[in-house]
């Protein structure tokens, strides 16, 4: 049974994977509130990645970092310390994730990594300029930790359109909002957090044992077409 760290695994996206996980695998989260879930085959610890010490752990096949930000404004109104509290969550989290297990990853077979993106990254958005900044410096992160890391580690990301989370509560907010979102992806629809879960169980696994170093645009078709 594979034991894998989930960072930001108590609500959203986070919390519908370790769900999938813990179907077949040890799931360890590290969050700042515990996951409602009770299952013989997780374990909590209590931490803010950005704060404090991350804890010890014995064995890891798998790492999946999944704290993000949706900081929404325009550049007028984006102050310094904005750029660097989305940097600090996105991109300096996952560095001091990575760097405190690699150590451990390196001791396992096939052992993988999982961040994520956002379609911000690739598709310009008014009153994305923090958020996009952050994640496009995510994905420059897997691209150059996929080259470094191989062939031991995989490094890949997942960069999704919006959500129903908590987290993207702001912008689906009402019916004409959802409406709104609803109609802009060419699928006429947006992300549920268990798709992005699915997606995620399988780049963790040993299913894409040939993928790293990719960012797997889950889009609804917003970045790919234009209809």
């Amino acid at each position: 049974m594979k034991t894998i760290i989930v960072i930001g695994g108590s609500k959203g996206i986070g919390n519908a994977i370790i769900k999938k996980l813990l179907k077949h695998s040890k799931v360890i989260n590290i969050s700042r509130t515990s996951p409602e879930e009770n299952h013989a085959n997780l374990t909590h610890y209590n931490c803010d990645v950005t704060k404090e010490e991350l804890p010890e752990i014995d064995t890891a096949d798998g790492l999946i970092y999944c704290p993000g930000s949706i900081n929404l404004k325009p550049i007028s109104r984006l102050s310094i310390e904005d750029f660097k509290d989305d940097f600090e969550i996105n991109v300096l989290g996952a560095v001091k994730a990575i760097q405190k297990y690699l150590p451990n990853l390196k001791n396992t077979n096939n052992p993988a990594i999982l961040l994520f993106s956002t379609v911000a990254a690739k598709l310009g958005m008014p009153f994305h300029a923090s958020i996009a900044t952050s994640k496009a410096g995510v994905e420059g992160l897997v691209k150059s930790l996929g080259a470094e890391l191989a062939p031991t580690i995989r490094i890949n990301a997942i960069a999704p359109t919006v959500t129903n989370t908590q987290l993207a509560s702001k912008l689906l907010r009402n019916d004409k909002m959802v409406e709104n979102i609803t109609e802009r992806h060419p699928l006429k629809k947006f992300l549920n957090p268990e798709e992005v879960a699915d997606m995620a169980e399988f780049l963790i696994s040993n299913k894409s044992a040939s993928m790293s170093g990719q960012i797997f645009e889950m889009d609804c078709g917003i970045v790919s077409f234009k209809i």
